[in-house]
Parts: structure tokens; C-alpha cells; sequence
């Protein structure tokens, strides 16, 4: 079991690895619209990389950061362009169901551009918030400012975790007691990270109660 899973993560390693920093840039693109390829399992290994003295570390965030805009950006252009009545209607097909536009209109609603920036570090909600955006049409120059910030410090601290859990483990790919010795000797960041990441959930569902109530019959 233990060797399955070193194999698998040895495999996405080398494809991170192999595709570079136009990799990062293009998987950070799908994950800031529809597609399920979270920054977690990508910026993390170009970061281990960058540890190893093959990619530079602050080019790997401006990667992406860089995709992440270029992601956020289509979304909004998307639906500015087609309107909520083909967002709505198409929106399941990826991974878009009305229950989670709504939210992210409330959120929007509520919270504004500077929403976009606090979304853009919470888990399910960054990469849907920019469909709101555009469907309310918000400035455009001010959206991809709150994006660009608010992409760019998620980024970096997922860097920044990838160097102080994974940096100092050169023999990750070759030996699956590494994978065990980063999981020993550094349960403490993971522990850590697992905590941040909870805290955030809890973060977004709150607002978003929020502002479901704000927008509760007999609310004004």
C-alpha cells in the first residue's frame, strides 16, 4: 500500500516537474474555474522542486498567481457574456450547480470586491466567485486586483508550506521511507496546515450564513 501510493505521488511529481512552470500556470487556470485540480496537489511539488534547485520558487508562484487570473478571468467573462439564464441552465454540466451559484451570489452580494479577495483563500469558493463577479457585472480592474492579491498570498503559502514540508526531502522520489519519514518528522506542519485549512471552512460557511441571512424574506 505504502509503495502504491509513493508510486502515485512519484508519478504526479515528475508530471509537475515535466511540464514546468507552463504546467503550474495551465492547472492553476482549470482550478480557478470548473475543473477539480486543486492548488494544493499543484503548487506544493513545483515547490519541492524549486527546493531542489529546478525551478525558482518565486517563478513558480507568479505561475501561479498568473493562472489563477487568467482562470478567474475567463469565468468572469464567461458569465458576463452569457448571462445567469445559461449559467444556471449549464451550469451542473461543470461542476456548476445552481445551489453553489446561489452562494456564491450571496456572498458577492454581501461582501463585494472585497469578497473576491477573502474568497479567493477559501476551499470551494475561490474558484466560483468570479461567475457572480461577472454576472453583476463588478469592475473588471477591480476584480483582477482583489484576484491577483488575493491569489497571489494563497499561493505563496503553499509555497512556502511545500518548501518546509517536502524542500528537505530530496529522496522523496526514490524512496517510499521518505514519504514516510515527511509524514513522521513533519506531522506537526501537516497537522498545522490541516487546522488552517479547517479554519478557513469554517470561515466561508459562516459568512456565508451571514449572508444567506441578510438575504432572508423579511430581512432588509
Amino acid at each position: 500500500m505504502e509503495a502504491s501510493i509513493h508510486h502515485l505521488l512519484a508519478l504526479w511529481m515528475k508530471f509537475v516537474a515535466d511540464t514546468g512552470y507552463f504546467g503550474v500556470f495551465v492547472m492553476m487556470i482549470l482550478e480557478s474555474t470548473a475543473f477539480p485540480i486543486p492548488a494544493e496537489i499543484v503548487i506544493p511539488p513545483a515547490a519541492y522542486w524549486a527546493a531542489q534547485g529546478r525551478f525558482n520558487l518565486w517563478l513558480v508562484v507568479i505561475s501561479a498567481t498568473c493562472g489563477s487570473w487568467v482562470g478567474s478571468a475567463l469565468s468572469y467573462w464567461v458569465a458576463d457574456k452569457v448571462g445567469r439564464p445559461l449559467v444556471e441552465r449549464y451550469g451542473k454540466y461543470v461542476l456548476l450547480p445552481p445551489p453553489k451559484i446561489a452562494k456564491a451570489d450571496q456572498w458577492f452580494d454581501a461582501y463585494g470586491s472585497g469578497g473576491i479577495f477573502v474568497a479567493r483563500l477559501l476551499p470551494a469558493i475561490r474558484h466560483v466567485i468570479s461567475i457572480p463577479a461577472g454576472l453583476f457585472e463588478m469592475n473588471f480592474r477591480r476584480f483582477s486586483i482583489m484576484t491577483i492579491l488575493g491569489a497571489g498570498l494563497y499561493n505563496g503559502a503553499l509555497a512556502w508550506f511545500g518548501i518546509k514540508v517536502l524542500g528537505d526531502q530530496p529522496a522523496l522520489m526514490q524512496n517510499p521511507n521518505a514519504m514516510i519519514a515527511v509524514l513522521k518528522t513533519k506531522s506537526h506542519w501537516l497537522i498545522a496546515f490541516a487546522v488552517v485549512v479547517g479554519f478557513l471552512y469554517w470561515l466561508m460557511t459562516w459568512m456565508q450564513r451571514r449572508a444567506s441571512e441578510r438575504h432572508a424574506p423579511g430581512r432588509t
